[in-house]
Parts: C-alpha cells; sequence; structure tokens
C-alpha cells in the first residue's frame, strides 16, 4: 500500500492528522506530511477519503 499527498491541493485542515497521527502531520508549511507508510491502527482508505479536497491516494 502506497500513501501520497498532493501537496498542491492540501488545504491543511488537519482531519487526517486527527484520524492518525501516526502517518499524517500538519507542518509549519500549513500542508499534510506523511511520517511513515505504514499504520496498524487506523484504516488508510477511510482518513483518504475523509480529506474534503481528495489530496491523499492510498494504492
Amino acid at each position: 500500500m502506497k500513501i501520497t499527498i498532493d501537496a498542491t491541493t492540501c488545504v491543511g485542515c488537519g482531519l487526517c492528522e486527527q484520524s492518525c497521527p501516526e502517518c499524517f502531520e500538519v507542518q509549519g508549511d500549513g500542508i499534510a506530511h506523511l511520517k511513515t507508510q505504514n499504520c496498524t491502527a487506523t484504516n488508510l482508505q477511510e482518513v483518504a477519503d475523509s480529506c474534503p479536497v481528495n489530496s491523499i491516494k492510498i494504492s
């Protein structure tokens, strides 16, 4: 499974970080960044589906 974040569309709302702080972090530039590709505690597809601007892709 590969997680990608489109930095050009991310608005930094923080829903991904709230849902899975193990994988996502909104940094000082105001956009989400990946901390790791692996998450054991959260359904990453649900996190991607909750992104209001569809910046997160799971493949």
